[in-house]
């Protein structure tokens, strides 16, 4: 079970070419980096990895099966599959709802679904208690509405809403870049450990090289829409990495 994605290319209009033969592949249970500054072409890539954008050039294969845009019948089994978190909490939680109802949103889109680390014959609150605990949440926190939420604890209802189908595929996007420094390492830790557990997948976009080193051991650095370099962790301060893989190491630790 893998992502592969093949020669993809983006253009947007006035010939504004977002990415530009992007070819790479994330095997079952690896955490895979994406990093480059603004306008690299990091979120064109994660927005289409989840159907939320088309594209014309390229080929994308989930598990074996193409990933075809527009297509609702094959959108809706490979979303089931693949979830993600997004950098705007803000945006992702619904204002008007309690937290419990934001967080069962997907399993009442696919009422099939039946995650492993979730006991049978449970109410839909006690559903929505279990998936605050696996991400740190205290239980009681289900009645509340999210502008009663730190910008931390909304991260982590995100995330549990993200995995409460047991995806095996997660795509994050951003998800620490509006959090202050101790919060970052928070969810960071979190998605570090609910990967170990469940073996999933993750993609973790980022412009920010540590968030990357720390949680990912493989990381593909954009420039401009363009793959420039990839390597394992390990090689990161390798003498041959890429002179802008080189730039973001330094402006990371100037910081």
């Amino acid at each position: 079970m893998s992502l592969i994605i093949e020669g993809l290319s983006k253009k947007y209009t006035k010939g504004i070419q977002a990415l530009k033969h992007i070819s790479l592949t994330v095997p079952e249970g690896e955490c895979v980096g994406i990093v480059g500054e603004s306008g690299s072409g990091k979120s064109t890539l994660a927005r289409i990895l989840l159907g939320l954008e088309s594209y014309k050039e390229g080929i994308i294969t989930y598990n074996g099966k193409p990933i075809v845009p527009k297509n609702r019948t094959s959108l809706r089994e490979y979303r089931k599959s693949v979830q993600m978190i997004f950098q705007d909490t803000t945006n992702t939680l619904n204002p008007k709802l309690p937290i419990w109802k934001s967080l069962l949103e997907p399993l009442d889109n696919y009422k099939e679904a039946s995650p492993s680390f979730l006991e049978q014959g449970l109410t839909k609150m006690e559903k929505a208690e279990q998936l605050l605990e696996i991400v740190g949440l205290e239980k009681e926190m289900i009645n509340r509405y999210p502008h009663e939420l730190s910008g931390g604890q909304k991260q982590r209802v995100s995330i549990a809403r993200a995995i409460s189908l047991a995806p095996s595929l997660l795509v994050c996007d951003e998800p620490t870049a509006s959090l202050d420094v101790t919060v970052q390492v928070q969810i960071l830790q979190l998605l570090k450990e609910l990967q170990k557990k469940t073996n999933m997948t993750i993609l973790f976009i980022s412009h920010d090289i540590r968030a990357v080193a720390y949680l990912c051991g493989r990381v593909i650095v954009l420039k401009n829409g363009v793959m420039v370099d990839e390597f394992r962790i390990g090689d990161i301060y390798h003498k041959e990495r890429h002179p802008y893989t080189k730039a973001l190491i330094q402006a990371a630790s100037s910081e």
